[in-house]
């Protein structure tokens, strides 16, 4: 029995959840279409406005369990970011110039590879 009410939960839970994500999608897509609707006022007030809506939007959605997932995933995902080891400044112009050379030198390679080919074909052809 205990199980039967569990699963009552979660269909109300997500039907709740797609009620609120329906809302976040429409407030958003309202708030673009004033943006728009009143294009004659200034453009900085349309902008915060926007802003506004955008952010009691994405609230809205972080209240529902794909916005909370979601989140998480944008809180380990920066975790991981933190672990990464750049490189240094001077690692980084070494290695641009490595690959800078050997495209050149690659494309100084398939230029003459290019160059004999149209000889060949050139003597063949008369």
């Amino acid at each position: 029995m205990l199980a039967g009410m569990n699963a009552k939960a979660e269909v109300e839970s997500s039907g709740l959840d797609t009620l609120k994500l329906v809302g976040a999608l429409v407030l958003l897509l309202g708030g673009i279409g004033v943006f728009y609707f009143f294009e004659e006022y200034s453009t900085l007030l349309r902008v915060l406005g926007l802003l506004v809506v955008a952010g009691v939007a994405v609230a809205i959605a972080l209240q529902t369990s794909p916005g909370r997932r979601v989140w998480g995933f944008a809180l380990a995902s920066r975790n991981e970011v933190r672990k990464v080891v750049w490189p240094t400044r001077q690692e980084t112009m070494q290695t641009t110039l490595i690959v800078f050379v050997m495209v050149l030198v690659m494309g100084i390679v398939l230029w003459l590879f290019d160059m004999l080919l149209l000889t060949i074909v050139r003597s063949v052809t008369g």
